[in-house]
């Protein structure tokens, strides 16, 4: 079955006793066992759920594996694939990552033990073979990247981490697997803030990791039920829903993206656009290889002016909303500097290229002119 196919039908078999065309919500926090000390499919919810197993079919149908994980947001997905991790351990990340990820590597797990070192994976998958030590256990990137759309390349990364015996771990929030599937890559993990493109709407929270692996996925869900953060029903039922319309949406979102690039590209008081979609962007030859026909929705530009230049126009747009998610049918903007990415240390963020004057734009379903519009009398009253 093709993808939008496998989207609706896989894991979403009709209710075998009333018929029902969509599967029921399972609210039950706990099931009748048939005998004391045997074990069955589904005997307390934070260790399964029909509904929540249900979404977990349809993301690993979807991303080209075998087993899925539903996690209570991104980060809680996130958290549990660093948990195959002990003390005295080595993590290698790309730099152009998700601020709270980047929270996470340096100011939590740093307490147990484990060094992390960012590395601009997206220049050269040498560049993570260099930072790789003998204590290396897991290689962690983001493409695109976010916030500057830097595109790795996935299938060089996982050949750098295998030789050097470690896992590869990619978030894949902002492709989806509608344009990008890492395990078909070589990567061993993938990992979705199902808040963002699965779910699609701003109304629910959510995360997910995605393997090929049997052993790998028995070790994420003995520390998944270990630790408890499951995603719930309602959000489960939400999730399995946004994926029957995520290719629709995420392609017609990224054919709007791609025309404001150029709209963007063109303008004096632009003095960069990140979007790997422009020929121009030094990754646009590798996304045009492992990504499916379209770049993404995200784009980030930076302003001809200063951090304050880039707040009155983030805070001055009419239609596209000021908020730290994406992926939505609405479009949402922000700063990174002072949002998404406030917890790197600002030496870093600076080195990483992460300026004040950054702006991160998530396209959504608007019409083009309307988002058009709305951006240029921003830009006109805020920098005149």
């Amino acid at each position: 079955m093709q993808f939008r196919t496998r989207a609706i039908h896989v894991g979403n078999e009709p209710d075998p006793r009333p018929g029902a065309v969509v599967p029921p919500i399972h609210l039950a926090a706990t099931y009748v066992q048939n005998e004391a000390g045997v074990l069955q499919e589904f005997d307390y919810s934070r260790t399964g759920n029909p509904t929540r197993k249900s979404f977990e079919e349809t993301i690993a149908a979807l991303e080209g594996g075998t087993h899925a994980l539903a996690f209570a947001s991104g980060m809680a997905a996130t958290t549990c694939a660093m948990m195959l991790l002990a003390s005295g351990d080595h993590v290698v990340a790309g730099s152009d990552i998700y601020g709270g990820t980047y929270r996470l590597l340096h100011n939590v797990l740093d307490h147990f033990g484990i060094e992390v070192s960012l590395v601009r994976a997206s220049d050269d998958p040498k560049r993570v073979a260099e930072a790789m030590t003998p204590r290396t256990k897991l290689v962690w990137i983001e493409s695109p990247g976010n916030p500057l759309m830097s595109i790795t390349d996935i299938a060089a990364c996982a050949e750098v981490a295998h030789q050097g015996r470690a896992i590869l771990g990619v978030d894949n929030t902002f492709a989806t697997p509608a344009l990008t599937r890492p395990l078909e890559l070589g990567a061993d993990i993938v990992m979705h803030s199902a808040t963002k493109y699965i779910g699609g709407h701003s109304d629910l929270l959510g995360g997910v990791l995605a393997v090929r692996d049997a052993e790998l996925a028995e070790r994420l869900h003995f520390a998944q039920n270990a630790t408890g953060a499951v995603m719930g029903p309602l959000e489960s039922y939400l999730c399995s829903r946004g994926l029957k319309t995520l290719e629709l949406r995420v392609r017609e979102q990224s054919r709007t993206a791609s025309r404001l690039a150029d709209w963007l590209a063109a303008d004096k008081r632009i003095a960069r656009v990140n979007y790997p979609g422009r020929r121009e962007h030094p990754g646009h030859a590798i996304a045009a290889r492992q990504m499916d026909g379209e770049f993404g929705a995200m784009l980030s530009f930076e302003l001809n002016g200063d951090f304050a230049a880039a707040k009155r126009v983030v805070e001055g747009t009419r239609l596209i909303r000021l908020a730290v998610s994406l992926g939505a049918v609405e479009s949402l903007l922000e700063q990174p500097a002072s949002m998404s990415h406030a917890s790197y240390a600002r030496e870093d963020r600076l080195a990483h290229g992460i300026t004040d004057g950054l702006i991160r734009l998530s396209v959504g379903l608007e019409a083009f002119e309307d988002l058009r519009d709305d951006l240029d009398q921003a830009f006109a009253d805020a920098m005149g």
